[in-house]
């Protein structure tokens, strides 16, 4: 626990989460997805929603393992991946489905912007939650000292920026539609200049319709 009163759920589920995620993805990965849990709390104790801390923490944890090694040769959105890896393990422990829903819409939701703030409180925050860690989306509604102690429990390392774009360029590069209607085509934009984007507009013109 922080000074901040956030703590990571210490119930069985959270526990055998943390260490399923802790020997699957990359350090890096592990404690983004740690820190995004944290923001996500405190985002949501500071607006006063009504969130279940264990399943925030089964979705933040869950989020990016679509980025990992196991999921290169997939050709899925990589969030989609990871909703249905969270959705499996949920359910061998026989978690209610409609809260196995929350969790798998939290993981596929959250690089969708616009509609996850009008979902359950688990779903935005870890949308909000992500976005802060990664894009500094809601910096300024933390304090210095929020910042600070989630940093000191979970650092970002050097670079941080950076390799989370690596990351995000080397599962997706493979499977470039998947970022269709999506911001993930930036990723693959500012890796490589030879990407070309799928534009909506030529698609509708092209169309088989006659008009």
């Amino acid at each position: 626990m922080t000074n901040t009163g956030m703590k990571i759920p210490d119930s069985k589920l959270a526990r055998d989460v943390t260490q399923f995620i802790r020997d699957t993805e990359s350090e890096l990965l592990f404690l983004h997805s740690s820190r995004v849990f944290l923001w996500g709390a405190l985002m949501g104790e500071r607006t006063g929603l009504k969130f279940d801390p264990e399943l925030l923490y089964v979705a933040a944890m869950f989020h990016d393992i679509g980025l990992t090694s196991h999921y290169h040769e997939s050709q899925r959105r990589f969030e989609v991946d990871g909703a249905f890896a969270a959705s499996d393990f949920l359910r061998a422990y026989d978690i209610p489905e409609r809260d196995v829903e929350k969790v798998w819409n939290a993981v596929a939701l959250h690089t969708t912007p616009g509609i996850p703030e009008h979902m359950h409180p688990e779903i935005f925050l870890v949308q909000a939650g992500a976005g802060m860690d990664v894009a500094g989306r809601g910096y300024e509604g933390f304090s210095d000292v929020q910042r600070q102690e989630v940093v000191a429990a979970y650092h970002r390392g050097e670079n941080f920026k950076y390799r989370m774009i690596d990351a995000f360029y080397d599962v997706m590069k493979h499977r470039p539609h998947s970022t269709f209607g999506t911001f993930n085509d930036d990723f693959l934009a500012f890796k490589d200049p030879t990407f070309q984007r799928a534009d909506l507009c030529s698609i509708i013109h092209y169309s088989p319709w006659d008009h």
